[in-house]
């Protein structure tokens, strides 16, 4: 039953994200203006107009829109020809069915909204991935030398790292770290200012997989989460360390690493993993800028440039596509988190 509640809820703030792109939209300008320039006639704009929907009231405009990107839809068999829908219907000329979102089309190149995010996606997913590795790995290692050497100058520098960390925007730090690594130091690092995971070969004219594109916006974007995980990591053990439990196991005669690998850093993952899931939805969110200046291929970058285009459908598209993932990733770490501690309700 609580399952169900959950997903609810997210179908209803799915919803009132959907009602507030829509709205928010509408004081962007004319998009007839934008496809036929501003030399097109009357005539031209009217169709466009007429072939957008944009001749209906905007309470039309938004049940319209809504229908659209609804997995359930309604439909009369002429419009489902004209937007070429995939999926299941039945009926005569009024037809029900279950379909893929329909997003609409760019304005720029006419390709569908729904095959230009998925196309993107990828991009996204393995920066988000490769940053919180990055993170983990440093932020768990930092933090347990932390504990270990709690008050000396490793311990404060630790904290006082951390703390800029976390105060630093990702986009300041993309800009600093693309610079110096990626311009002033290029010929010692051999890293690109830009770049995405895959190039084109100029001789060959195939795709060739550059990994090296990501290690400048996986760090960059990996360091707010890294500043959170060390001073997780350092109050869990911390906390742990003070137990019965640890010095118990000091008197049995097991060496120090031993008790901190298998007895202390065990008892204090629970809550750092429990907040790791949470964070890899923001690392989603956080990535629209680092993307952009990095020029790496993604959600963030394609949203950016859509925004520069006024391409609205990509851009609308792009903010629905990344709620829907943000809230499920929230809801799948729900469920992890309570797999991994019962205790939550």
């Amino acid at each position: 039953m609580s399952f169900l509640k959950k997903i609810l809820s997210s179908v209803f703030v799915i919803l009132g994200v959907v009602i507030l792109v829509f709205m928010l939209f509408q004081f962007f300008g004319d998009p007839a203006k934008l496809i036929a320039g501003q030399t097109g006639d009357k005539k031209t704009m009217d169709n466009i107009r007429k072939d957008l929907n944009l001749d209906q009231p905007k309470w039309k405009q938004l049940l319209i829109y809504v229908n659209d990107i609804s997995p359930l839809c309604i439909y009369k068999k002429e419009t489902l020809a004209q937007k070429k829908m995939n999926g299941i219907f039945i009926g005569n000329n009024i037809q029900f069915g279950i379909k893929i979102p329909y997003l609409g089309k760019s304005y720029q190149t006419k390709k569908a909204v729904t095959q230009m995010l998925w196309e993107a996606l990828p991009g996204t997913i393995f920066l988000a991935i490769t940053a919180m590795f990055i993170a983990c790995l440093l932020g768990i290692t930092i933090g347990i030398i932390a504990a270990i050497n709690k008050h000396s100058w490793i311990d404060n520098l630790s904290i006082i790292s951390s703390i800029a960390g976390v105060s630093a925007p990702s986009f300041f730090m993309a800009i600093v770290i693309a610079y110096f690594f990626g311009i002033l130091l290029h010929d010692q690092t051999g890293l690109n200012f830009t770049g995405s995971l895959y190039s084109i070969n100029e001789m060959t004219g195939e795709e060739q997989l550059e990994l090296k594109n990501i290690i400048l916006p996986a760090i960059t974007l990996g360091i707010r989460p890294l500043a959170m995980i060390v001073q997780l990591t350092r109050s869990a053990m911390l906390d742990v360390m003070g137990q019965d439990f640890i010095r118990t196991a000091y008197s049995k005669g097991l060496t120090k690493k031993q008790v901190i690998l298998k007895h202390a850093l065990r008892n204090a993952l629970n809550p750092i993993a429990t907040a790791i899931t949470g964070w890899f939805g923001e690392l989603l969110a956080g990535a629209f800028f680092v993307e952009y200046i990095f020029g790496w291929q993604g959600l963030g970058k394609l949203t950016i440039e859509a925004l520069e285009k006024l391409d609205y459908p990509v851009l609308m598209g792009a903010v629905i596509f990344s709620a829907i993932i943000f809230i499920s990733i929230s809801k799948l770490s729900d469920i992890i988190n309570r797999k991994i501690d019962p205790r939550i309700i």
